[in-house]
């Protein structure tokens, strides 16, 4: 191989063959088919945590609200809750879909299309997550997150 190489550069030809262009062409097409499905699951896992975080300072704002007003009723209008800055129905903001004295349903909406579901039971019991798009994004195919 360095022999072929030496006797081509002493013979003046400088440069790379047809075939050696391709091969590179080749391998680059392949490495850049592997790596764009990677890269681009990895944009809509960014945009479903700007959605999660949304609806958890949302949560924060209600449970602010409600330690004060002992009631859910209303947040959405309050000042504190507005300044949080997630406050909205588009991408990388949450909204309350409904709200009552003790329970709260928040969702978070995604540029990706996925929406992540806050929802605090009446009942006092645990906290439910849910998402729309099972198994895409930051969605895990159980729907929980």
């Amino acid at each position: 191989m360095l022999r072929k190489l030496r006797e081509r550069i002493s013979a003046g030809q400088g440069g790379f063959s047809l075939i050696e262009l391709l091969v590179v062409i080749l391998i680059i097409g392949v490495l850049a088919a592997i790596a764009l499905p990677a890269f681009l699951g990895q944009r809509s896992k960014g945009q479903d945590s700007s959605a999660k975080s949304a609806a958890r300072n949302l949560v924060s704002g209600m449970e602010s609200f409600y330690a004060t007003n002992k009631t859910y009723v209303g947040a959405a209008s309050d000042d504190d809750v507005a300044k949080l800055g997630v406050l909205g129905t588009g991408n990388g903001e949450a909204s309350i879909s409904s709200a009552s004295t003790d329970s709260y349903t928040i969702v978070g909406h995604s540029a990706s299309g996925n929406d992540f579901t806050i929802t605090r039971p009446s009942t006092g019991g645990s906290v439910d997550r849910t998402c729309t798009v099972t198994g895409k994004g930051a969605c895990p195919s159980s729907g929980k997150w």
